[in-house]
Parts: structure tokens; C-alpha cells; sequence
């Protein structure tokens, strides 16, 4: 039992594992009583759990990002997996207690991630794009290829960022050898650029959570900050038309303004880049959600596709 993950466990099976507290908030029960809506995690997934009348060590204990020996047994709450916990500790020194070591990762290795997306860099022969795109991967470059790209969703995992950049550009090169008239080094270079900004909205990789920065701004806002002092640095007018271009695909990247977008897509790379965007992190979010779910059955609702659960075949 204690080599199982999370997600190994049968509904009313009792699990003694550890794991690690993605998120804790404390809440008031309905009674008046305090408790802690737990989040825990391992590389199997997640699941949460309600520690109940928890005192102010409680909420200090078991804060994100600690290691703890998880004894609960895996309930299912309106059609939505969960925990109910009999009992929780912190690990200890001489038991697993590294955080690194529950963390989900990308499913390919950051040697090779970090060799294609600089091959993609390569083959972004326009000199102003290269060269932006060049200082800031520089810049951010640590981030960049262990950060998830999202909080939630789509690619929570460590190192997500870097493996959604090169999904999109595997995309992006299928895209540009089926279709005359794209201009591939901006697709590419726009492409790159368009999540980076999620190096400073994000907390990173372990109990990833929002910053004040990207609390108040995002991550769309970020980068094209981030952009123009790239200009500053490189003594380049962030008001020529070819810098204008590649701020506006990174801009306009989640096609509409009601889904944070500045600006809508008015160049064809730009368009391109939005739904290649798209159709990546909602195949990331379905394979998640069917991961978890038995043959023959729907899977939970996936927040971030209006609620809407999917169909696991038979076969």
C-alpha cells in the first residue's frame, strides 16, 4: 500500500502515502468551526480533502508546499473524487520530505525540450524577432523550463511551460508546411514569447499560486513589458513594425478581450498562434480529466471547457 500514488486507490480504499499540500484555505464550516480545504498532490495527480476544526497550528502546519503522511480513505462527492482524511503529520527528516519528489513533470525530458525550442530559435531568421526572443529566454531561462503554465488547467506540472511552448511549435511547423504564406519566423518567434510572461505571474512549480504582478496585470501585460525593455536593452524602436508585429501576436494570443486579450488577432500568425493555443491546452485538459476516468465512463467536468465531462470508449 505505501508504494501507491494517489490516484492507485479504489473509491472506499483506505491510503497511509505521502504527498504533498498544493494548496491549503482555511474556511468556516457552517457551524462555526474552522477547517482546512486541502489540495494534495502527487505525480499521479490530485485530490482534495477537508481537514475539519483545525486550530491555528493546523493552518500553520500543514501550509503548500509541505510534505506530509497522508491516512484518509478515497470517497467520491457528487460525482467528483476526493479524500476524507483520518488523520495527517508532517513528514519527517528521515521519510521522503522533498517537495521535487511528488511534483507531476513534463513528459519529456528538459535536455530534450531545451534542444528543439532552441532549433525553433534557429530557425527565426528575421534578426529583430532572434534577437528579442534571444534576451529574454536568456533572461528567464531557469523559469521558463521548470515553471508550470498554469496554476490549474492546462500543463500544471513542472516544466510545463517549456513542453506547451513546444507543443505549439510542433503545431506551428505542421501548420507552416501545410499552409503558402506564413510567415514562420514570427509564428515561431510569437509563439515562444506568448506564456513567458507566466515566469512572473506564477509563484513556480511547487504550490503554484498568482503573484501580486500577475494578480494585477497577467501575464499577456507582462510580457509585452518585457518585450519592450528587451527593445531598450537591444536599442531597438518598440514602434517599428516588425517589433509591432511580434507584440501583437503575444498580445492577442487568447483571440478574445472577455478572455483577457488587449487586442483581437489582425494578422494571419497571430490568428494561428490563438488557435493552435486553444486546441493544445484543451487536449491537455481532456487527456487529464479521461486519465482518471474508467472505460465506458465520463470523466468529471472540466472547469476550463464550460464544465462539460468527456466519454471514455470501451475499447
Amino acid at each position: 500500500m505505501a508504494n501507491k500514488k494517489l490516484f492507485e486507490f479504489d473509491v472506499d480504499e483506505v491510503m497511509d502515502i505521502f504527498v504533498l499540500i498544493k494548496s491549503a484555505d482555511a474556511r468556516l464550516a457552517k457551524n462555526g468551526k474552522r477547517f482546512l480545504s486541502i489540495t494534495f498532490e502527487d505525480d499521479s495527480g490530485e485530490l482534495a480533502g477537508m481537514y475539519w476544526d483545525a486550530k491555528d497550528e493546523d493552518v500553520a502546519l500543514f501550509a503548500p508546499g509541505k510534505v506530509v503522511k497522508l491516512n484518509a480513505k478515497r470517497e467520491n462527492y457528487q460525482g467528483k473524487p476526493q479524500v476524507r482524511i483520518i488523520g495527517l503529520r508532517l513528514a519527517k527528516e528521515t521519510e521522503p520530505h522533498d517537495p521535487s519528489y511528488f511534483l507531476p513533470h513534463a513528459p519529456e525530458k528538459r535536455t530534450e525540450i531545451e534542444e528543439q525550442i532552441d532549433q525553433f530559435i534557429f530557425e527565426i531568421t528575421e534578426p529583430t524577432w532572434n534577437r528579442i526572443v534571444r534576451n529574454l529566454m536568456q533572461k528567464h531561462h531557469e523559469a521558463f523550463f521548470t515553471f508550470p503554465a498554469a496554476k490549474t488547467n492546462h500543463h500544471a506540472f513542472a516544466g510545463g511551460l517549456s513542453f506547451h511552448t513546444l507543443s505549439i511549435l510542433r503545431l506551428a511547423k505542421s501548420v507552416v508546411e501545410q499552409y503558402e504564406g506564413i510567415n514562420a519566423p514570427l509564428l515561431y518567434a510569437g509563439t515562444i514569447l506568448h506564456d513567458l510572461g507566466k515566469t512572473e505571474e506564477l509563484s513556480g512549480p511547487v504550490s503554484t499560486s498568482y503573484t501580486v504582478a500577475g494578480n494585477l496585470i497577467g501575464h499577456i501585460s507582462l510580457v509585452d513589458g518585457e518585450i519592450v525593455a528587451a527593445c531598450q536593452t537591444l536599442k531597438l524602436d518598440s514602434e517599428q513594425e516588425d517589433v509591432l508585429l511580434l507584440r501583437h501576436v503575444v498580445l492577442a494570443h487568447h483571440g478574445m478581450l472577455e478572455y483577457g486579450s488587449p487586442v483581437t488577432p489582425h494578422v494571419l500568425e497571430a490568428e494561428i498562434l490563438h488557435r493552435l493555443d486553444e486546441m493544445d491546452a484543451s487536449i491537455m485538459m481532456i487527456q487529464g480529466a479521461l486519465a482518471h476516468t474508467k472505460p465506458g465512463e465520463f470523466s468529471e467536468k472540466v472547469f476550463g471547457l464550460d464544465k462539460r465531462n468527456f466519454y471514455k470508449s470501451a475499447e
